[in-house]
């Protein structure tokens, strides 16, 4: 996806709620005669199943995170810059697949709430190196214990050795590309 970032290709398309008028319901003609909806071609597709599991988790994370005020993408910043010191603007758009002007305004907005600080780059002088603040190393550190734990919690139906192998197996689909 060179033109938009993966958190942009995950958010649902919002379109205002119709609200159907009384009986349009049963007007409809049923899937079958239970109401089931035949979702079996959507289920072998790879895009809808990897689609289907991000939003799943990405409901919870956004519970989870609201009260650190972080967004998917704005934690995958922070959680870069912390096992990352001094990484570049430039090193994590390409470690996200973010635009760089995507990212001038999560810099931004990260370095208005005081959780990261710019520092010349030691080789490079066109660069600044991104560092966590200690408020910024706080939140990133609870943020990341959180996640680990929702982490745990919406894998919960997966042996240890089954959730290895889905990020291995969705690994070499994303990176194939």
């Amino acid at each position: 996806m060179p033109e938009t970032s993966v958190a942009n290709a995950l958010r649902r398309p919002r379109t205002p709620r119709k609200t159907a008028e009384p009986g349009a319901a049963r007007a409809m003609p049923d899937a079958d005669a239970e109401g089931r909806i035949d979702t079996s071609y959507l289920e072998s597709l790879l895009g809808y199943n990897a689609r289907r599991a991000a939003l799943a988790v990405i409901g919870v994370f956004l519970q989870r995170m609201a009260p650190y005020g972080l967004r998917p993408v704005d934690f995958s910043v922070l959680t870069l810059i912390a096992h990352n010191p001094g990484i570049t603007s430039r090193q994590i758009c390409a470690a996200l697949d973010i635009l760089p002007p995507n990212l001038v305004g999560m810099i931004k907005s990260l370095d208005k709430r005081g959780l990261i600080e710019r520092r010349p780059h030691p080789t490079d002088r066109r660069a600044q190196g991104l560092h966590l603040s200690p408020a910024g190393r706080k939140l990133q550190k609870d943020a990341q214990a959180t996640a680990t734990k929702l982490e745990r919690d919406v894998a919960s139906r997966l042996s240890a050795q089954e959730l290895t192998t889905l990020k291995d197996l969705l690994r070499k689909v994303y990176q194939g590309h």
